[in-house]
């Protein structure tokens, strides 16, 4: 069989360190003795800097390309690589090459969905014991060297609302259920109301308004496609309790932000969890940063130790499913757009 090349475009998570981790580099050999495998992470480094220095070295890389590995492929891609036939991105979503010469390539896109269901899912958590318990306040307290007793709240009891019950839905169900909630949930594929493991009401897409009228909390773990783009908004928000709160880790666009913000500071919603924003990094001018009732994080929940080891695992599952002619995980629907 012909040997595959394979160009990796991802430094290590260590920003000290430009090239890729070693170990996935060694991953990756492993598949078969006939893989060929090339670190060209420095060099579209580079370029995203504006460096062009290496750029004839990294089109002679690019050209011999059969299989792209990483999170952002290098600029011009196609016209660069005309061999290519496959790229397995490094992330769940691939919101970024929509509009891009690649979606519109007959490439293969792939994902590593799947991995991120447990950090994400305890990251959902987190923030909703954040809020239950009053953490935000009592951080407040601990700056200002203030000592005041308030009554917290139990998740038992409470109703999960969850947009989205693909891998990191499903999980952030099985750890709702085990506080002892209530899970509602919808998913694109579902034709009419039914019950799923670790889901009491698994609903249409279209009964949206129902999980928004009886959650205590909602979590936003639908992909970002133009279909999902501000689905919820300024009416979406009316129809949520006052006393419920509202956590994204999918995509900032999902919500419409202007809309969340003036439900924030009117009192329309208890609250607001975020790990994603619309603009990334959030403008220093964005109210959100202000408000009491908000917490933010820095698009860090799908985040883990072993990241880079679990998604190229998967990468090599698929190597190995790719060099037998058999059909690939992850692969993108570019009509679904995830």
């Amino acid at each position: 069989m012909k040997p595959l090349n394979i160009v990796v475009v991802t430094p290590a998570f260590d920003k000290t360190l430009p090239t890729a981790n070693r170990e996935t580099l060694r991953q990756i050999k492993r598949v078969s003795p006939a893989i060929n495998v090339t670190d060209a992470s420095a060099l579209v480094a580079a370029e995203f800097r504006g460096d062009y220095s290496g750029k004839e070295q990294l089109d002679t890389i690019l050209a011999e390309a059969d299989v792209i590995y990483g999170l952002i492929p290098p600029h011009d891609l196609m016209a660069r690589a005309p061999r290519l036939k496959w790229i397995q991105v490094m992330s769940a979503g691939v919101d970024r090459l929509r509009d891009t010469e690649i979606w519109r390539s007959d490439l293969i896109i792939t994902g590593v969905s799947g991995i991120h269901a447990t950090p994400i899912g305890e990251f959902v958590l987190e923030m909703m014991l954040m809020f239950a318990k009053g953490a935000p306040r009592c951080f407040r307290m601990k700056q200002q060297r203030a000592w005041q007793r308030y009554m917290p709240t139990v998740l038992r009891g409470k109703t999960m609302g969850i947009i989205g019950a693909g891998h990191i839905g499903r999980e952030v169900a099985r750890l709702s259920r085990a506080f002892g909630m209530k899970v509602i949930a919808t998913r694109r594929s579902v034709k009419k109301p039914a019950r799923a493991r670790y889901i009491d009401e698994m609903l249409p897409a279209r009964q949206l308004p129902v999980l928004l009228k009886e959650s205590d909390f909602v979590v936003i773990a639908t992909p970002f496609t133009p279909e999902t783009r501000h689905l919820i908004g300024e009416k979406e928000l009316k129809m949520m309790k006052p006393t419920a709160y509202i956590i994204n880790i999918a995509r900032g666009g999902i919500i419409d932000e202007e809309a969340l913000v003036k439900a924030l500071e009117g009192g329309l919603i208890a609250g607001a969890g975020l790990d994603v924003a619309a603009c990334e990094p959030l403008p220093p001018e964005s109210r959100l940063w202000d408000l009491d009732n908000v917490i933010l994080s820095p698009h860090v929940a799908g985040g883990m130790e072993k990241y880079m080891e679990l998604a190229t695992a998967l990468f090599c599952e698929n190597l190995a499913r790719y060099r037998a002619g058999k059909t690939l995980r992850n692969v993108i629907d570019r009509n679904k757009g995830y």
